[in-house]
């Protein structure tokens, strides 16, 4: 009995060891790529039970303000290649962007609607708040905007518009403040959201619309020689990751 308890006492003492001295990396994270973070993260967590991944969520151009005023991010996981490029070109990330998925835009309200419509939806008198993330800062906004644009309804709808911080907080507005949202496909596939059926609750916008949203990921400065956010950095690039952006409805490239 002793001997069982001692062998206890000593793999708590191994864990406890392990988990003080697990190494901690920072990665900023566009908004859009939370609903798959915890699978992302988990994933990693069993090849590499030794780090630990911190990550800070928001959109990719805040994200890129703060990394350039010296946060002490590693890694920046954006929405999009344009923010990542800026840091690439301005030496602040040392490695040049890499796409580890395709954004896909979506509509969406938790009331049903006709979405055969499409976008000529929100031009209907029953939609009077329509939430978008800032164009100026969220990839994902930007690309909204385009695709009202391209379809000939901006100008007419944009009184309705709220616009939101994030792709995120797009989401929460859509759910509360607004009656629909342009938002991340990747959204409808969290635990929360997979009640919302497509064709009732949501479709995909037309990809013609917009431009595509190739999402990019680059290694700062602060991870140079660091192992550990290479070894992250190299996860998201797998296959394995690749296979559960695709799970959460992006496209691969």
């Amino acid at each position: 009995m002793k001997k069982k308890w001692f062998c206890i006492a000593i793999t708590w003492m191994v864990f406890g060891f392990a988990a003080a001295h697990a190494k901690e990396i920072t990665v900023a994270v566009a908004a859009n790529v939370s609903y798959a973070l915890d699978d992302l993260k988990a994933a990693f967590a069993k090849e590499h039970p030794g780090i630990k991944v911190r990550t800070i969520i928001g959109s990719s151009g805040k994200l890129t303000a703060q990394i350039r005023n010296g946060a002490p991010f590693q890694i920046f996981i954006s929405a999009d290649m344009s923010y990542p490029l800026a840091l690439f070109e301005q030496k602040i990330a040392i490695t040049k962007p890499q796409v580890y998925a395709r954004g896909v835009l979506a509509l969406f309200s938790p009331k049903p609607h006709n979405f055969s419509k499409g976008l000529f939806l929100l031009d209907s008198p029953a939609i009077r708040r329509i939430a978008v993330a800032n164009p100026n800062t969220a990839p994902y906004g930007k690309a909204a905007v385009e695709a009202l644009k391209n379809s000939g309804l901006f100008a007419r709808i944009k009184p309705k518009i709220i616009f939101a911080e994030s792709i995120s907080q797009t989401v929460a507005y859509a759910m509360t403040a607004a009656d629909i949202g342009m938002i991340a496909k990747a959204s409808l596939y969290s635990p929360k959201m997979q009640r919302f059926e497509k064709g009732r609750h949501w479709i995909a916008v037309d990809p013609s619309l917009y431009t595509p949203i190739d999402q990019g990921i680059v290694l700062l400065k602060n991870a140079k020689n660091d192992a550990s956010c290479r070894a992250f950095y190299n996860f998201i690039l797998s296959p394995q990751a690749r296979a559960i952006f695709q799970r959460y409805g992006y496209m691969l490239p």
